[in-house]
């Protein structure tokens, strides 16, 4: 099977003093309806690092002071020839109001009361880590966007 590689960017704003990370509720496209960090796909002559700052300031005003990569997920779809290669960074200090935007409506959540039941079904496998500060690899297969068949996520301490 001969498939596409689609590169795509994930922030997740934490406060870990207060144990808050702000998340966007999704109000058009893919994931709509849904609590998510913020990010999307790498445009023609973008790095990695300059999507993720340009997709968190059009999504929710801040501009990312400190981040660096936490996460690296792979997502297949059952009868979808494309695979996301999304690329998660953990961002602690940025600058800006946090403001909504005609794509997310930014709120801030407790580690305690992150709305999973709202969210992507992986959240719940992987936010944990983030919140320890823990970097990881993970690949999942999915039918539809609601039921995980495989899902595979290990530690790591850096990054290829």
């Amino acid at each position: 099977m001969n498939q596409k590689l689609k590169k795509l960017t994930l922030i997740m704003i934490v406060k870990q003093a207060e144990r808050q990370v702000l998340l966007g509720m999704k109000k058009r496209g893919f994931g709509e309806g849904w609590w998510n960090g913020f990010g999307g796909k790498v445009q023609e002559g973008e790095s990695i690092a300059e999507c993720a700052k340009r997709e968190t300031q059009e999504e929710c005003g801040l501009v990312m002071e400190e981040y660096y990569q936490i996460g690296h997920m792979l997502f297949e779809f059952v009868g979808d020839p494309v695979l996301l290669d999304v690329t998660v960074f953990r961002c602690d200090k940025y600058s800006g109001a946090v403001t909504e935007s005609e794509e997310m409506r930014p709120k801030w959540f407790s580690f305690d009361e992150v709305p999973f039941d709202k969210m992507w079904p992986d959240d719940k496998l992987w936010y944990p880590l983030l919140f320890k500060n823990q970097k990881f690899k993970a690949d999942y297969l999915f039918e539809g966007h609601h039921k995980i068949l495989r899902e595979n996520i290990v530690h790591v301490d850096q990054f290829d």
